[in-house]
């Protein structure tokens, strides 16, 4: 069972920049892929970012160039820095881990972190 707890959300002016971070319960070092992810009022959860134990990452078309995935298996940590931030980002950000040694369909979520971006 892996626990992960978002820090970070809170109220941003467009243009701003806001960093998330999501806390493991445990070791982070053999789960297949850490992310964020995020849902907006009326809209249905999308993936924002992942980092995959192998070193690579992989970001939403909306988000490229402006949000940055970093993961620290040593600090049992993934962040999430976002820049260049607009009101369609506005949403409830949710820290994932997917996969796990023996089994690589197990999903864990945070309980999310609010994320208001105003004009």
């Amino acid at each position: 069972q892996v626990q992960l707890v978002e820090s970070g959300g809170g109220l941003v002016q467009a243009g701003g920049s806001r960093r998330l971070s999501c806390a493991a319960s445990g070791s982070i070092f053999s789960i297949n892929a850490m992310g964020w992810y995020r849902q907006a009022p009326g809209k249905q959860r999308e993936l924002v970012a992942q980092a995959t134990r192998g070193g690579s990452t992989n970001y939403a078309d909306s988000v490229k160039g402006r949000f940055t995935i970093s993961r620290d298996n040593a600090k049992n940590t993934v962040e999430l820095q976002m820049n260049s931030l607009k009101p369609d980002d506005t949403a409830v950000y949710y820290c994932n881990a997917r996969g796990i040694p023996g089994n690589p369909y197990v999903v864990y979520w945070g309980q999310g972190t609010q994320v208001t971006v105003s004009s």
